[in-house]
C-alpha cells in the first residue's frame, strides 16, 4: 500500500466496493418482497452505495464513540455528533436499518443453515484475509473477548446487564502471535441452530476438536505452529495435526481437556516435594507431554518444542524461573494475544441488533477493521500520518460519510 493510502483503502481490502454493491442489491430486494407481502412503505426509496457506504460509517462510529444506540448521533445527549449526522437523516437511517440485508432469500439448497443470511460475506471476509496478509509461523486459536464476556460484564451497571441477551453464537479465530492479525473465524450457533456439522456434536472435546480442524485447514505443510487452550488441546487432534505438518503447543487441564490416551501417572496432582521450576516429560514418538510445577502443576502437550531444551520465565517478584522451552512459547505467545485482546477489544462496534445474523455481522466488520489498522501500521502510510486506533477508526467514520475534512479530531 502506497505512503498516502487512506483508512477506506485498507478497509476496502476486505470490504471491497462490490461487497457493498451486494448489500445494496440484497436490500433493495428484501425492502421490495417485505412490501409487496405486508403493504407499501411511503418513506421508502431504494438504497445508493453511497448511501450504503454512510450507513455502515454510523454503525461504526458507535465503535469509536462507545455509544449502544446508535440512534445517539441524532439526540442532543452526550452522544450526540451533529457533525456526522448532517449526512443522513435519522428516519432515513432507520429505513435503512430495517431492511438491510446481506442475503435477502433463503437459498433453495442448505435452506436450514443457521448462518444463510451471513455466510457469502463471511466467505468473502475469509478469503480477503488469506490474500492480504501472510502471517507468521506461530498462531494461537482461541475465542476472542466479546463485549458480553465475563471479564466486560463485571464493569457494567445492573441495568446495562437486564438490557443485555445471551449471544447465540460463539467465535473461534486463528490469530497470528506476532502481529495479532486474524487469520481466519468460525462461527458456531449455540442450542443447537442450524444443522451443520457442528450443531450436530453435543460433546465440547469434539466440537472443539472439529473448530479447531476448520480453521487449520488451509495451513497443512506450512511448518505453522499452533498454540491451543484447554479446550481445544487432546492426543487425538495433535497426532492428527502432525500428519499434516501442523505442529502444536497446548495447554492441558484435567477439568476442560479431553485427556484420553494419556497417561494417568502425568495428570495426577501430587506435589509433594516438587519445587517451583521442577518438570517431568513423557513422550509417544514426536509428541511430549510435560508436566511443570509453578505453584501448581501445568501441563503441555507439543510437538513444536523438544523436551529437552530449556527455557526461562521472568516474574518481577519471583525472578527467573527455569521451564521447558515449550512453557516459556506458550507463555510469551498467549501474553502477547491477552494484551492485544485488551487493547483492540474496546473497539469493537457497541450497536447491538437483536438478530444473530446482525451480531455476527458487525462483529465480523470489527475484526475487520481491526485487521486492517494492523496492516496501516505494517504500511509507509503509517509513517506519513502515525493515528492511534481511535484515530485510525474516526477517519474510517469520515470517510465512508464521503465528509471533506477527513482528518480525525484530536
Amino acid at each position: 500500500m502506497p505512503d498516502s493510502a487512506s483508512a477506506l483503502d485498507f478497509f476496502q481490502l476486505f470490504v471491497p466496493d462490490n461487497c457493498i454493491q451486494n448489500m445494496v442489491t440484497q436490500t433493495n430486494m428484501y425492502a421490495k418482497k417485505f412490501q409487496e407481502r405486508f403493504g407499501s412503505d411511503e418513506g421508502w426509496r431504494p438504497v445508493t452505495a453511497q448511501e450504503m457506504k454512510a450507513f455502515l460509517g454510523f454503525v461504526i462510529s458507535t465503535s469509536v464513540h462507545r455509544c449502544e444506540s446508535v440512534l445517539s448521533i441524532w439526540s442532543s445527549g452526550f452522544f450526540s455528533n451533529r457533525s456526522i449526522a448532517l449526512k443522513m437523516s435519522q428516519s432515513r437511517f432507520e429505513k435503512i436499518l430495517k431492511y438491510f440485508h446481506i442475503v435477502a432469500f433463503r437459498p433453495s439448497q442448505g435452506s436450514n443453515q443457521g448462518l444463510y443470511k451471513i455466510q457469502p460475506f463471511l466467505d468473502s471476509l475469509q478469503q480477503s484475509f488469506s490474500c492480504t496478509f501472510r502471517p507468521s509461523q506461530t498462531q494461537v486459536l482461541h475465542e476472542p473477548l466479546i463485549d458480553e464476556d465475563p471479564v466486560f460484564i463485571t464493569t457494567c451497571t445492573e441495568r446495562e446487564l437486564r438490557k443485555r441477551k445471551k449471544r447465540k453464537f460463539s467465535l473461534w479465530v486463528r490469530q497470528c502471535t506476532s502481529t495479532g492479525f486474524i487469520c481466519q473465524i468460525s462461527v458456531h450457533l449455540k442450542d443447537g441452530q442450524g444443522t451443520d456439522a457442528l450443531c450436530a456434536l453435543k460433546n465440547k472435546p469434539q466440537l472443539h476438536s472439529l473448530v479447531a480442524k476448520q480453521l487449520c485447514q488451509n495451513i497443512s505443510g506450512k511448518n505453522s505452529i499452533i498454540f491451543t487452550g484447554p479446550s481445544i488441546t487432546n492426543l487425538n487432534l495433535f497426532s492428527e495435526f502432525s500428519k499434516q505438518d501442523v505442529y502444536c503447543c497446548g495447554l492441558l487441564s484435567t477439568r476442560k481437556s479431553d485427556c484420553t490416551g494419556l497417561p494417568q501417572s502425568m495428570l495426577s496432582c501430587s506435589s509433594s516435594g516438587a519445587q517451583r521450576g521442577q518438570s517431568r516429560v513423557m513422550m509417544k514418538g514426536g509428541l511430549s507431554l510435560i508436566s511443570w510445577y509453578n505453584k501448581g502443576h501445568f501441563r503441555f502437550l507439543t510437538n513444536a518444542y523438544s523436551p529437552t531444551k530449556q527455557g526461562m520465565i521472568i516474574k518481577r517478584k519471583s525472578g527467573e524461573i527455569p521451564c521447558p522451552l515449550a512453557v516459556e512459547a506458550f507463555a510469551a505467545h498467549l501474553s502477547y494475544i491477552c494484551k492485544y485482546d485488551d487493547k483492540y477489544s474496546k473497539y469493537f462496534i457497541f450497536h447491538k441488533p437483536n438478530k444473530t445474523w446482525q451480531q455476527v455481522f458487525w462483529l465480523s466488520i470489527s475484526i475487520a477493521i481491526n485487521n486492517a489498522y494492523i496492516l496501516y501500521k505494517m504500511s509507509d502510510a503509517y509513517s506519513a500520518k502515525r493515528y492511534s486506533r481511535a484515530q485510525f477508526g474516526e477517519r474510517l467514520v469520515r470517510e465512508l460519510l464521503d465528509l471533506d475534512d477527513c482528518s480525525p479530531t484530536q
